[in-house]
């Protein structure tokens, strides 16, 4: 459980660093708020999430986490799925942007699941990298991430996703097919069995995780807008193990290929009057 806690922790200094300084270009099928007065809107927002204990499990557990994030009055509220990297915009206006993204991968430990006795454990790992977007049309978002992971891992680990977003009155409702890809270093850390951990466990047998597709899956999420401070969000996805991932002895003796995630937030936002002017 300690580690779930790290992931909260890991969460949120990721979120000042990449949202708390976000001036991202606004996008189609968001909520605003433009009746607040002019200079930054701040936004804080307590999210949970149920999620795998570490990936390919079939046991869950949850973590809670804060984040936060602003930008100008004047500037369109760009819409974020919830299982987006968290992410600020460099470039770009409403209909594509550019920037940086950040992920926290949890990590996979022996000691907290008596099923993995003699298995190196998985670090966690952070996985900064950088984001593209566009808007297809003023409903259908193209969303594509490259992270390189730090700590656990070292390589290349990337994600593609299409949403349809539909506002009606004050919901926003969203959703869409995921991908995920991974590369060797991630696949063999995560999925990877080495002789030494059959030899000690001795339900799984010696096995190499070749890179590619990770996971298919689908991803939702609805938002409705009490008013102009208060939001709150509910979300679900499914991803199912694939390729390496899912023929790994991880998976298919100790885990599952269903990925499953569940989660709310709450969101409030306020003004800083004058501030940036």
């Amino acid at each position: 459980m300690m580690y779930r806690f790290a992931f909260a922790g890991a969460s949120l200094i990721v979120g000042v660093v990449f949202a708390g300084t976000t001036m991202a270009a606004g996008g189609s099928g968001t909520n605003g708020v433009g009746s607040m007065p002019a200079g930054y809107l701040v936004t804080i927002k307590g999210n949970i999430i149920v999620t795998p204990d570490f990936p390919g499990a079939k046991t869950y557990g949850f973590v809670a986490y804060p984040s936060l994030s602003f930008r100008r009055a004047d500037e369109a509220e760009r819409f974020q799925a919830p299982d987006d990297g968290i992410s600020i915009a460099l470039w770009g206006d409403s209909r594509w942007s550019l920037g940086l993204v950040g992920r926290y991968q949890t990590g996979r430990y022996r000691n907290d699941d008596r099923k993995l006795y003699g298995i190196q454990d998985a670090k966690w790992a952070l996985e900064p990298g950088l984001f593209g977007e566009a808007w297809a049309t003023d409903n259908i978002r193209l969303r594509g991430e490259i992270r390189y992971g730090f700590n656990g891992y070292s390589g290349l680990v990337g994600n593609v996703g299409v949403d349809y977003v539909q506002r009606i009155g004050k919901f926003t409702l969203s959703g869409g097919p995921r991908m995920a890809i991974a590369g060797s270093e991630y696949m063999d850390t995560y999925f990877g069995v080495t002789a030494q951990d059959a030899l000690w466990n001795g339900r799984v047998t010696p096995y190499k995780a070749d890179p590619g597709v990770k996971s298919v899956g689908v991803a939702a999420a609805a938002t409705y807008q009490w008013n102009d401070q208060w939001a709150t969000t509910v979300r679900g996805g499914y991803d199912r193990l694939v390729g390496a991932a899912a023929d790994s002895p991880i998976t298919r003796t100790l885990g599952s290929r269903d990925q499953f995630t569940v989660g709310a937030s709450a969101s409030y936002s306020f003004s800083l009057d004058g501030f940036g002017q």
